[in-house]
């Protein structure tokens, strides 16, 4: 990662062991998502992980090296396209099962990534919406410059 802005954000050592961590942490709330129907944890707990990989990234190289390189119209549609997919699995709920957000994928093995039907669905859903939300949040409160 190359920084234009050298004098923003937190010292080189910080940078540097930055670009290390961040990706563990990142990696360490995708585990949460995808584990979070056999251990605590799921969605809610992996997005605020998550956007904390990237708050962490803000805070060590400054808020204009992360302006430059971040999207925040896509970051706005995938906060709203997690809303939206939630919103019509549950409504699928309703047409296949009877139910809002029915278990319509069935039960598999116990103990193994596939036995609960679609939660992990809505994990991966809810973790993008936490996510991204947490981080606009943090993203404008970081861009906001008081007069």
């Amino acid at each position: 990662m190359q920084n234009n802005y050298p004098n923003e954000g937190m010292s080189v050592i910080v940078k540097t062991i930055t670009r290390f961590t961040v990706w563990l942490i990142f990696l360490y709330g995708l585990y949460i998502v995808i584990h979070g129907h056999l251990s605590p944890g799921g969605g809610f707990a992996g997005g605020v992980i998550i956007a904390l990989s990237y708050v962490h990234l803000t805070l060590a190289y400054g808020k204009n090296f992360v302006m430059d390189r971040v999207n925040r119209s896509a970051m706005h549609s995938l906060e709203a396209l997690g809303a939206l997919i939630f919103v019509l699995i549950g409504i699928l709920g309703i047409y296949l099962a009877g139910n809002f957000l029915a278990n319509f994928l069935g039960i598999g093995k116990l103990y193994y990534l596939q036995s609960a039907g679609y939660i992990p669905i809505l994990n991966i859903v809810i973790c993008i919406k936490v996510g991204m939300g947490l981080y606009l949040v943090f993203f404008y409160l970081a861009s906001f410059k008081a007069s």
